[in-house]
């Protein structure tokens, strides 16, 4: 089977791996404890806090380990709600964000928020012009992705974290897809919280980080925490928080020379499907604003989750969209904000490159494509 799924998660790194067990091992203390042991561990924990601040180019102490992507968007959304710089309940997000987010916004609706969700235009992107005409006087919190899990469009962050501080509203943005292959730094001065996921960049599974602006005076969404300076519950898993700053460390020292390789992996597979392209619709925003390592398309008329199971049969690792929505009816939330019909919506196929990717794996995959079509003819 080749993989063409790492948008959905990535294999754990062998440097990562060994590091959790030797962790998990030898230092496994509690980092509550208060002996040597313990404190071993709490070192250990801190030195990580201290790497990803120094890779986020942020203060060390608005750093936070969390279960992973899901937890950090619900925690860092709820803390920055605690701590809003002025009266109000509304909300702008987008109407493709992750299922965490959503879900997170739908229990807010419930108890008095209101919230507003902007469609994406036919690029993948918010309009940001539509984003200021929905600004209101109680417009307390924006909560907008980073990047798009599905067809790999950027949002215009740095023009929303701008606006943003002009209208003293806090922001919120889910980072799970760009950290790794994007520098954060340039960004983590404009958003008071963000989120990021171990699993997206070769990190074992289960562990995240939320970073919160530490000059914001959040309180502890669950009363009575001690762990993480109260920002969430449970005993703090240093042997997956090693082995995520491991995998952080090296996707970070490799993501310039990943990234140019991403590019003429998606470039190669589109040219190897050129003789179909007028069966092909790919979605995409321009060059400076798209992830390379995320292909969202369709082969027109080919209903997705077919095909990801005819891929599946050749021998093909492929996906219909977010891994956190397999297996429902509805075509997925990117095709349903860029305003895609229904029908053509669920035709939707999901493409995504990582390290073991090679150029035969692409172009293999390329020709099962071309099968896939001609078959159907």
């Amino acid at each position: 089977m080749i993989y063409f799924d790492y948008a959905a998660t990535t294999p754990l790194d062998s440097e990562a791996a060994k590091i959790y067990v030797q962790a998990a091992t030898e230092y496994y203390g509690n980092t509550g404890s208060l002996h040597d042991i313990g404190s071993t561990a709490k070192d250990i924990l801190e030195n990580c806090r201290q790497e990803f601040a120094q890779l986020l180019g942020v203060a060390k102490d608005g750093v936070f380990f969390t279960s992973g992507g899901s937890e950090s968007n619900f925690l860092g959304i709820h803390a920055l709600l605690s701590a809003k710089k002025k009266k109000g309940s509304h909300i702008i997000s987008s109407m493709a964000e992750h299922s965490s987010i959503r879900s997170t916004l739908d229990a807010l609706s419930l108890q008095g928020y209101e919230i507003t969700l902007l469609p994406f235009t036919e690029k993948g992107q918010i309009d940001f012009e539509r984003l200021k005409q929905s600004t209101r006087e109680d417009t307390v919190l924006i909560a907008i992705q980073h990047g798009n899990s599905e067809i790999g469009s950027l949002q215009p962050i740095e023009e929303i974290g701008n606006w943003c501080q002009q209208q003293q509203i806090l922001f919120h943005s889910d980072c799970v897809h760009t950290f790794g292959k994007l520098n954060l730094r340039k960004i983590t001065n404009l958003v008071d919280s963000l989120s990021i996921s171990s699993h997206k960049f070769y990190g074992p599974k289960g562990i995240g980080v939320a970073y919160i602006n530490p000059r914001l005076a959040w309180k502890a969404h669950f009363p009575g925490t001690t762990h993480e300076k109260g920002f969430r519950p449970g005993t703090v898993n240093v042997p997956a928080i090693a082995a995520m700053t491991v995998a952080a460390q090296k996707v970070m020292e490799e993501r310039e020379s990943q990234f140019a390789d991403m590019k003429k992996l998606r470039q190669l597979l589109l040219s190897s499907m050129a003789e179909a392209e007028d069966r092909i619709t790919v979605y995409q925003n321009d060059e400076e604003f798209q992830l390379p390592h995320t292909l969202g398309m369709r082969l027109n008329g080919l209903e997705g989750q077919w095909v990801m199971l005819e891929c599946n049969r050749l021998g093909f690792a492929i996906s219909t969209g977010s891994a956190c929505s397999t297996g429902l009816a509805s075509p997925s939330k990117t095709m349903t904000a860029m305003n895609i019909p229904e029908k053509i919506g669920k035709e939707f196929i999901r493409i995504s490159f990582g390290h073991n990717t090679t150029e035969q794996d692409v172009k293999e995959l390329g020709k099962t494509l071309l099968s896939i079509i001609h078959d159907k003819q």
